[in-house]
């Protein structure tokens, strides 16, 4: 590639000065106003810095303009002559100090942290690196400023005018009401019959009408994206030919991924890439689908110190990146990726406020989901639940207003964090999805093997809304059951018909040696390892698989579906395929019986869930009751209340889950059978005298149920969930 460097030396000034205006402007990046570009960069310790404005083909020329000094480590001015569409960098001068964080080298040309659009790849090659590299860009020697230019090398900024923002009406569905479906922008319709070839695997074919036909028919409210803010690949990857799929390698947080428009929009460019990313939240909003973003704030692309200088390094690598010691020369990793963003510095917290309030307001999404959101509540080591960004959250008018859910950990010190959030944000419930694949998974691969699996109290704390981690009590403005996201599987992970057919995680085509990905993944092939022709198997499976689900979708909280996981998606039992851009990832949509069948089910399910407030509680059973009966009941196999004895007994796996409405009609029974042998069931006699069978596990495909009175001996099936509501 040639690059396109100004045909001067980058280390001297340039010479035009931007003009300064009488007010130091407020709003961060490049903005179109009256006079030209307003510009603001915040470089708190640079001695000079500049915008570069870029011209057009790979020997255009570069027109650097310095920027004044302002307050508070800031850098401004207007820069006449500037218009939409025009690419745009920084050049920061400054000292170079490792031992003290200090990393400035004004022959990088750096990425505009609020660049609302970018342009270009980036190309792995020691131009990119602040500091020597070789070939194979280890560092060389002593860490010192390279001087070579990076310009033409790296991606860039681009100036959009975002005054054409579409009005946006979100359908602000009730978190009672809510359905999540975790999808990849690419991976949901690469493969998806109906969406025409040049939509697919791009935002617009999210919204195709296809697309948002099957979201409809399954009941989802909520689409939950994997990150779509611009990205690149880490150098680890791009040396073995792969690519970072999942796309947790942010590069820019306010411009949307490029690679995921049509070919027509990134041919027309930035402005038409950002066009497509709102006409598809507006398509889905006229669905009635919510969109939330699952955005990282917790670390940034440029990887650990030996990493490429792209932008924050280059800018304030002492305040943008969370340190070991007070001098600043080590990173304090606590994502596992290379860095931290510090959330400890003010500039980091209104960054990510800003980026947050930019996609509600201008492209129109509904919430977001943290990634490693521990680290955001960081104060250097420890983690804080009155931290400065979660109260800013729950104080911003814009943000608090939107859905926001929180991953809660990260891989530092005491990073696990599940249940202790404040709101209004709801977390992601990896205790629901360890105990149900427990019970359902583990333990009945035991029972199988005779062995003992455990008791039933874990498996009723989570069906019930897992009230010992999001109970308001003491806290009168504490959370409810729906502030539990319920999940069995995420993108991270087996899924769910790799739960059921695999012991082992078989990630080779990563290049790592399967050595990547979790080995704790309470899974069971149930026999076979892998695919398998044997009839007997693959029933059992099935029954599984609708077990989980089953379970996932009648319990009290929130519940999460991963793309393809109503259809059986395998991924041939790879566990972390983040690097696999293939049919590996992406949703397969050639459906045999059983999976139109599968999809059947949980259309079904979420049918029943709308129509029995029941099982949408909005509070927990604290006590709660009516003059007759309780809203929460549990009974044994014999219809008999549960007792302490019972409850701790490893060789019960029978347990009835009876729930009640307050101020809805409507009476549920859910009847669990954990054995590996048919049991006779009593039906609690305790509520209603009537009842029928909505749904059980065993059926391949929801089929009419028969009526039952209560208090009648039913012979239910092993390994199996029923579910009856109250005539």
């Amino acid at each position: 590639m040639t690059s396109t460097a100004s045909r001067t030396d980058p280390s001297a000034p340039a010479d035009e000065l931007a003009e300064r205006p009488e007010v130091q402007p407020t709003a961060f990046g490049v903005h179109l106003g009256a006079g030209g570009a307003h510009v603001l960069v915040h470089a708190p310790h640079a001695e000079r810095v500049e915008l570069c404005l870029l011209g057009a083909g790979p020997h255009g020329e570069e027109r650097r303009v310095r920027l004044h000094r302002g307050r508070y480590g800031r850098w401004f001015g207007v820069v006449p002559g500037v218009s939409a569409g025009q690419a745009y960098g920084f050049r920061v001068a400054g000292p170079w100090e490792p031992a003290h964080g200090l990393l400035h080298n004004p022959h990088k040309l750096l990425l505009d942290p609020y660049a609302r659009a970018v342009q270009g790849s980036l190309e792995l090659r020691p131009e990119v690196y602040g500091h020597p590299v070789d070939e194979e860009l280890r560092p060389t020697g002593r860490r010192h400023p390279d001087d070579r230019d990076s310009a033409g090398y790296v991606p860039v900024g681009v100036v959009v005018d975002s005054t054409d923002a579409l009005p946006v009406h979100h359908p602000q569905v009730p978190w009672r009401d809510t359905v999540i479906y975790e999808a990849h922008v690419r991976g949901l319709t690469m493969e998806l019959p109906g969406v025409p070839a040049e939509l697919r695997g791009t935002y617009a074919g999210l919204a195709h009408p296809v697309t948002l036909a099957h979201l409809q028919s399954l009941g989802i409210t909520a689409v939950e994206l994997l990150p779509i803010h611009a990205k690149v690949d880490e150098p680890a990857l791009t040396g073995r030919g792969l690519t970072n799929y999942w796309g947790y390698n942010t590069l820019a947080f306010f411009a949307p991924e490029p690679s995921y428009a049509t070919q027509a929009a990134q041919q027309a460019g930035p402005q038409a890439v950002l066009a497509e990313v709102q006409g598809m939240v507006s398509l889905l909003h006229e669905a009635g689908l919510e969109v939330i973003l699952d955005v990282v704030y917790n670390h940034t692309c440029e990887g650990g110190l030996d990493g490429p200088m792209l932008s924050w390094r280059g800018l304030d690598n002492a305040g943008y990146y969370l340190h070991r010691g007070a001098r600043h020369r080590e990173y304090e990793d606590v994502t596992g990726t290379g860095n931290s963003l510090d959330f400890r510095s003010r500039p980091v917290v209104a960054m990510a406020l800003d980026s947050l309030r930019y996609w509600v307001q201008t492209i129109g999404v509904d919430g977001f989901r943290f990634d490693l959101a521990t680290t955001l509540a960081r104060r250097g080591h420890s983690f804080d639940a009155d931290h400065p960004f979660l109260v800013a959250l729950a104080c911003d008018p814009v943000l608090s207003a939107v859905k926001l859910i929180a991953e809660p950990w990260d891989v530092g010190p005491g990073g696990w964090r599940t249940g202790e959030f404040p709101a209004p944000l709801a977390e992601w419930n990896d205790k629901f999805r360890d105990t149900l694949r427990t019970f359902w998974i583990t333990d009945a691969a035991a029972l199988a093997h005779g062995g003992a699996g455990g008791d039933l109290r874990e498996l009723a704390t989570r069906l019930s809304g897992s009230a010992d981690l999001f109970s308001p009590s003491p806290a009168p403005e504490g959370r409810g059951p729906n502030a539990s996201i319920n999940y069995v599987t995420a993108h991270d992970g087996f899924t769910l018909a790799d739960l059921v057919a695999y012991d082992h995680k078989h990630n080779e085509a990563n290049g790592e040696e399967n050595r990547d990905g979790t080995d704790h993944n309470l899974s069971w092939n149930h026999g076979v390892e892998g695919p398998t022709d044997d009839v007997e198997v693959l029933a059992h499976r099935r029954r599984t698989m609708r077990n989980l689900l089953g379970s996932l979708l009648l319990a009290g909280g929130t519940p999460m579906l991963t793309a393809g996981d109503e259809i059986g998606r395998s991924q041939q039992g790879n566990n972390n395929a983040y690097c696999q851009d293939s049919p590996l990832s992406w949703v397969d949509w050639d459906l045999e019986e059983w999976q139109q069948d599968l999809a059947a089910t949980v259309g079904h399910l979420l049918r029943l869930r709308a129509a029995v407030p029941a099982l949408r509680p909005e509070r927990f059973h604290h006590g709660e009751s009516t003059d007759v009966h309780p809203t929460l009941a549990w009974y044994d196999e014999h219809g008999a209340p549960m007792t302490h004895h019972r409850w701790h007994d490893p060789h019960r796996r029978v347990l009835q889950m009876y729930l009640r409405n307050v101020r809805d009609p409507g009476e549920v029974l859910v009847v669990l059978n954990g054995a590996t042998n048919p049991v006779g069931v009593t039906l609690t006699s305790a509520g209603a005298t009537e009842l029928e069978l909505c749904w059980d596990s065993v059926w391949e495909r929801p089929q009419a149920g028969g009526l039952v009175h209560a208090g009648s001996t039913i012979e239910v099936p092993e390994l199996s969930l029923r579910l009856y509501r109250a005539r």
